[in-house]
């Protein structure tokens, strides 16, 4: 398995692009029992603009605490978040929660929808909370592109976990943000309604130009991403380029031993 010790790009852009994500030396430790729990332990890559990356690992490597910090929904301990060229550690909460709602989308398994609310007004709740007014026609497209058509008027309680997913993608990608995180977008869905809002997801962020990040137990939803990265242990410990199911899974196979 590939090391990674150095900021792990994407792909290999010119020293001009700046990565649509930037990780440096990411750590974050929680008490525990006296202790100290570390559940990332120096994490640097960089995450190219357009790019799609799964990331995998054991139960407890860190997953969704290193997606929870990318998307500045947790401080890290230690080290550095970098979105768009802007560090988060030097802005304040307000303006942490500025730039969340604005520039980055995070689509999480249990939709987090609001119960009271319909699907049109759970899709555009970001931009009303900003006082701004949705895009009519990227409203429009985000409706078709997830297959929510006739819906506007029903409430969650009245959609399949599938359905509710897509209106969590839709809310997500409706502030036309830079990067979109989606923490297991597909764990709580069965395999062919899965498989179908993980393709809306991915579709939806080319159509945009949008950075995808994922996390995922799912080789087969791993391997839809343009790379897969590794955790161990709070530790990138490996990476996959033009993945496979199969490859995918062997990898996890070997971290398993």
């Amino acid at each position: 398995m590939t090391p990674v010790t150095d900021a792990l790009p994407v792909s290999s852009p010119s020293a001009t692009v700046v990565p649509a994500v930037r990780l440096v030396g990411l750590t974050r430790t929680y008490p525990s029992g006296g202790g100290v729990v570390r559940a990332l332990a120096g994490v640097s890559l960089d995450l190219a603009p357009g790019s799609s990356t799964a990331i995998m690992g054991p139960s407890g490597s860190g997953k969704s605490t290193l997606l929870s910090c990318a998307a500045g929904l947790d401080t890290p301990t230690s080290g550095h978040v970098v979105v768009g060229g802007v560090d988060l550690a030097t802005l304040s909460p307000d303006d942490v929660t500025r730039l969340r709602r604005d520039r980055i989308g995070f689509v999480f398994q249990s939709y987090n929808l609001v119960g009271h609310l319909t699907v049109a007004e759970n899709i555009a709740l970001p931009l009303l909370l900003a006082g701004r007014e949705p895009d009519p026609a990227l409203r429009r497209y985000l409706v078709s592109a997830v297959g929510l058509e006739g819906m506007d008027d029903r409430l969650p309680g009245e959609l399949s976990g599938g359905q509710a997913q897509r209106v969590a993608i839709a809310r997500a990608l409706v502030t036309r943000p830079a990067v979109v995180f989606a923490d297991e977008p597909t764990g709580a869905l069965d395999s062919a309604t899965g498989a179908q809002v993980l393709d809306v997801l991915r579709t939806t962020a080319a159509t945009l130009g949008q950075t995808l990040v994922l996390v995922t137990h799912d080789p087969r939803v791993a391997a839809a991403a343009d790379r897969v990265l590794f955790l161990a242990d709070g530790r990138l410990v490996g990476h996959l380029d033009g993945p496979t199911p199969d490859r995918v899974a062997a990898r996890m196979a070997e971290l398993a031993r």
